[in-house]
């Protein structure tokens, strides 16, 4: 991937941002942060429910290196991102969801109610994160530490020797 322009898609998940009852505050910090790492990236804003999984197909065909989502994780009737998510991955990680968790439940017990995924869908990494500020937050530390070789070894690269 080295000289490679990445790509990225932000989705955030809000039925109420998407239909601008407030605005959405955690999908521009992961955008930020997409930038910031280098990413050209592309941001959408789109309800739960039937509208998620159209709206992920779309993203993977324009075959990015990452996709994060933001919101949409949790146990109300309408959250129902992992499944949209795990419709679509070849491979899950759930180490990176477990660890996630673990982190966020350090500040805040109900970090273990979310159900976010992570995995890959083709050659993308696909990450769902909370549509909380504070699990956003911990979801950019870990997937900084992690994104880098996670594209590279998804692309065929081998460890560092």
């Amino acid at each position: 991937m080295i000289g490679a322009e990445l790509s990225a898609v932000v989705v955030t998940v809000s039925t109420r941002a998407s239909v601008g009852v407030y605005p959405d505050t955690t999908g521009p910090v992961i955008a930020a942060w997409c930038v910031a790492r280098g990413f050209r990236t592309e941001t959408r804003v789109v309800s739960d429910g039937p509208d998620l999984g159209p709206a992920l197909r779309h993203a993977l065909a324009g075959e990015p290196e990452l996709i994060v989502t933001t919101g949409g994780t949790g146990i109300s009737p309408q959250d129902r991102t992992p499944e949209a998510t795990r419709e679509l991955l070849d491979l899950e990680l759930p180490g990176f969801s477990e660890e996630l968790r673990r982190r966020g439940a350090a500040a805040s017990a109900t970090a273990l109610l979310s159900r976010g995924t992570a995995g890959v869908a083709g050659s993308t990494l696909l990450v769902n994160l909370p549509g909380s500020s504070g699990g956003v937050r911990d979801g950019l530390q870990l997937l900084g530490e992690l994104v880098d070789h996670a594209i590279a070894q998804i692309h065929g690269g081998d460890h560092a020797r």
